[in-house]
């Protein structure tokens, strides 16, 4: 495993990242599981080979777009469940290039984002749908065609197990410097939307330890998720907020919570469960708050494009972190316990309230008492009073009763500031 301390300043060092999920179902534009749910027979799903013609494509405005809404990296799918391949593979036929398209699509996302200084990061699935010798299971598109379950024992998961190693070489010698390789997943004793998952597969059908060093061979220092049945440099909580930050055998450990616009990875046109600017903006100071990283996806059209409503959202973030950037770049957990609906982030000495509910007029900081010299919000650098109460004081009438011994008071405005999250900005006395 790459050494913790490292992977821990990685992650701290690129707070929030842009997830891709893009393949043959951006046509069928009905999630990225599609394939498995619909039970399509092989050559079906193979028909959308024809129509994949991205000619819209531009990753340079697609990282631009996540540059300004603060984004410091991208993860793309170059393989996902179904096996179709971004790249041109020499060990399949399944690939871009058997597309109206017929050319790469990693290099140029990789390119794009090395120009914007931002780290790169490849996904790719350690299931495979399409090939030949992948065993079928409970989560497999054919798993109720009899005729293939039939011969079910005549695929070879070790001769699979040579594509993928193979695969892997391939992506992380043709690219340059790779920061991340994001594998998934394992899925041995797994449930699946509530349905205990026969077949299930983990460290051995990958050879998860040889898998790992080869990429440690190829590219030293490359961070490696946790999803290859054995432990990685960084944990990945996938479409929830953790209560607290995640542990192994009771330690902290680096993590990054990846999460969508609307619960779909892949392109889903009708699917109307958009998160709202506010609670993105929240979902992202939360994870900072307990020192990880999120990791937001975007799924783009099957012509190359970011939909309408992922770039309201993008544009949304961008907003806010245009004034609010340096409460999340560079800031982590805090020590100092922050009241109900808030949380803290801070970088150096100061510390950042970020206020989920708005308080009428007064909120009480415990413990921040004679710690601070200046309070001001971050939209507009505007300065806030603030009060040490007197401890003992009882409420009456218009007086209110003290606060604990050591309690910091900042008086509010009435009114909300129009930001998507109002951020306090303290600057802490050395």
């Amino acid at each position: 495993m790459a050494d913790s301390i490292s992977a821990a300043d990685a992650l701290r060092a690129r707070r929030f990242g842009l997830f891709l999920h893009w393949g043959l179902y951006s046509i069928a534009a009905r999630n990225e599981w599609m394939w498995h749910r619909e039970r399509l027979p092989v050559a079906k799903y193979e028909q959308y080979l024809k129509y994949f013609e991205p000619d819209l494509f531009d990753p340079g405005a697609w990282l631009d777009r996540a540059a300004a809404a603060g984004m410091r990296y991208v993860v793309l799918t170059t393989k996902h469940h179904d096996g179709f391949c971004l790249w041109d593979s020499a060990l399949t036929d399944f690939s871009i290039a058997r597309t109206p398209w017929g050319r790469d699509l990693v290099g140029p996302v990789v390119e794009a984002a090395r120009e914007r200084g931002m780290q790169v990061g490849l996904y790719y699935s350690l299931i495979d749908w399409h090939h030949p010798d992948f065993p079928i299971d409970g989560l497999h598109p054919l798993r109720d065609d009899p005729e293939a379950l039939a011969a079910n024992d005549r695929r070879d998961i070790a001769r699979y197990r040579t594509y993928l190693h193979g695969q892997v070489r391939e992506l992380l010698t043709r690219y340059g410097p790779i920061d991340e390789l994001w594998l998934d997943f394992s899925y041995q004793n797994h449930v699946h939307e509530g349905t205990p998952v026969w077949g299930g597969k983990g460290a051995d059908a990958w050879g998860a330890a040889e898998l790992r060093s080869l990429a440690r061979q190829l590219q030293p220092g490359i961070l490696i998720n946790d999803r290859l049945g054995i432990p990685g440099d960084f944990v990945t909580p996938e479409q929830y907020q953790p209560s607290d930050p995640p542990t192994r055998d009771g330690n902290p450990v680096p993590w990054e919570a990846c999460q969508t616009l609307n619960g779909s990875w892949g392109y889903d046109r009708d699917n109307q469960d958009d998160k709202p600017v506010d609670l993105l903006v929240r979902m992202l100071i939360d994870t900072v708050s307990k020192d990880g990283s999120m990791l937001l996806n975007v799924g783009p059209t099957a012509r190359g494009e970011f939909d309408p409503r992922a770039v309201a959202a993008l544009d949304g973030i961008a907003e806010w972190m245009r004034r609010h950037a340096r409460a999340i770049d560079g800031a982590g957990a805090s020590t100092f316990a922050p009241p109900a609906d808030c949380r803290y982030t801070q970088r150096g000495d100061r510390l950042y309230l970020h206020l989920f509910a708005w308080p009428f007029e007064t909120v009480h900081l415990p413990g921040l008492a004679g710690r601070v010299e200046h309070a001001q919000f971050v939209h507009d650098a505007s300065q806030i009073a603030v009060r040490e109460p007197v401890p003992d004081r009882p409420a009456y009438a218009t007086t209110p009763g003290g606060q604990d011994a050591g309690t910091l008071t900042l008086e509010l405005p009435v009114r909300r500031p129009e930001v998507a999250v109002p951020v306090v900005e303290l600057f802490l006395r050395g």
